[in-house]
């Protein structure tokens, strides 16, 4: 499979390429040449397979030519080391769990795919020089990923995280691991740890240094994967018998979560249509309103892992649904809003959310979650059935969902062993150069 740049002016890159390099050469974001459809064999049996087995199947429709297939399978068999389970909310509402892996985020399959996939490239080619992987946070990526890249050899991690604004539990999972993981503190927020990221990806001299990656959802190998337990949602509705009128509701930031998601409809996953669920950070939201795309500084709010200003893969949608540019912005916005909705949901409206949910079922909701159950509350129509991404377990979240919902959320013991931690970071301004600066003394 080769892959194209969104902006349209670099070269084909075969998936070694797009893996290893994260960003093309034009700053535009990579996309495969081809979406292979499913055959209907798979849907048709889908229900009696297992997350495995399924993702497999999705995963060598992406990866397959690029990879030994028995390879493959053992990188999606050892990512998937734990489930996604959807789970009864109410009578027509379920939650996608997406936060039983090790940082008990959605994170963690993206994640563990790449640093497996990665390290199989290094392998495959004898690689002597390491590799270093650049990842931008707002909550959830950067403990995902340094968890998922921890002690993989030949690869070095850089997190990037906004000082201050994510959560003390977010914050210990990736600060307080060492070995080939280093934590820097950017004075700024998340759209500045991004800048930094994408501005290092684009200097000459950088790059002659180092070798560098991306482990953000710009990268391909980041994003795709995800696209597994859209799959494995749409088995377990048809295994109870509700997957007709399927709706999908995704809490969306930088929009890789909602993107894989899409590229799976596109492979043919009979999802009847998408709600992007948003916070007060909400271009994605106007965009589906009037057809422009504004994006501006991000504003901080009770669902921070959201607060995104500019997505990045807000490029990839557009692209996939102008068909790379050849239908006109009318025609594009008219294709996109026909298959997914948009909400935005004030800090306040979040806090309700959570409390009614709780009080009505008893499910507690993290307040990510509570952005998509609450936009399937208002916008599921008769005889629909709604599936939303729970994206982390509301534990990382534990002071704001305790101060909610009056609980003493219990923190699993797999949360608890960070925290008891050293915290190691390295303090930066949102200044490129003096990122550029520490990165040359490496």
């Amino acid at each position: 499979m080769k892959y194209y740049s969104t902006n349209g002016n670099a070269p084909i890159a075969d998936l070694h390429k797009a893996v290893v390099k994260g960003l093309a050469e034009d700053r535009g974001l990579y996309m495969p040449e081809e979406i292979k459809k499913l055959p209907k064999i798979f849907f048709d049996n889908i229900h009696e397979m297992s997350f495995q087995q399924i993702a497999y199947n999705v995963a060598s429709a992406f990866f397959g030519e690029d990879i030994d297939l028995d390879a493959l399978q053992d990188i999606v068999y050892d990512t998937l080391s734990f489930d996604c389970p959807v789970v009864k909310v109410t009578d027509n509402i379920y939650a996608l769990e997406l936060f039983h892996g090790p940082t008990l985020a959605f994170k963690d399959v993206g994640a563990r795919f790449m640093a497996r996939l990665l390290q199989y490239f290094i392998r495959m080619e004898g690689q002597k020089e390491e590799v270093n992987v650049l990842v931008a946070t707002s909550g959830d990526t950067g403990s995902a990923v340094a968890n998922g890249f921890l002690g993989v050899e030949g690869i070095h991690v850089y997190v990037l995280y906004p000082k201050g604004k994510v959560s003390h539990i977010q914050e210990s999972q990736f600060t307080t691991l060492g070995r080939n993981i280093t934590a820097i503190e950017v004075d700024g927020v998340f759209d500045d740890c991004q800048a930094l990221v994408k501005s290092a990806f684009m200097d000459e001299e950088l790059n002659k240094h180092m070798k560098l990656t991306s482990a953000n959802s710009i990268n391909v190998a980041r994003f795709l994967p995800q696209a597994f337990y859209y799959f494995n949602a749409f088995a377990r509705m048809k295994a109870l018998g509700k997957a007709d009128e399927l709706v999908m509701c995704v809490p969306s930031g930088n929009f890789g979560n909602i993107c894989s998601a899409l590229f799976g409809h596109t492979m043919g996953l009979p999802i009847k249509r998408f709600i992007a669920a948003n916070n007060a950070n909400d271009v994605f939201y106007q965009y589906l309103q009037t057809g422009q795309y504004n994006p501006k500084p991000s504003v901080q709010t009770l669902a921070n892992a959201m607060d995104v200003g500019d997505p990045s893969n807000f490029a990839r949608i557009i692209n996939l649904y102008s068909d790379n540019g050849l239908l006109s912005n009318e025609e594009t916005h008219q294709r996109i809003t026909q298959l997914i909705n948009g909400c935005t949901y004030t800090d306040d409206q979040i806090r309700e959310t959570m409390k009614q949910c709780y009080s009505e079922t008893g499910y507690v909701l993290d307040p990510h979650g509570a952005c998509g159950y609450r936009a399937l509350k208002e916008q599921l129509r008769e005889g629909e059935v709604g599936v939303f991404c729970e994206t982390a377990h509301p534990a990382k979240f534990k002071e704001k969902v305790d101060e909610i919902l009056g609980t003493d959320i219990q923190i699993p013991e797999r949360l608890a062993a960070f925290m008891r931690g050293q915290k190691q970071s390295i303090p930066m301004s949102k200044d490129f150069t003096d990122f550029k600066q520490f990165l040359l003394k490496v």
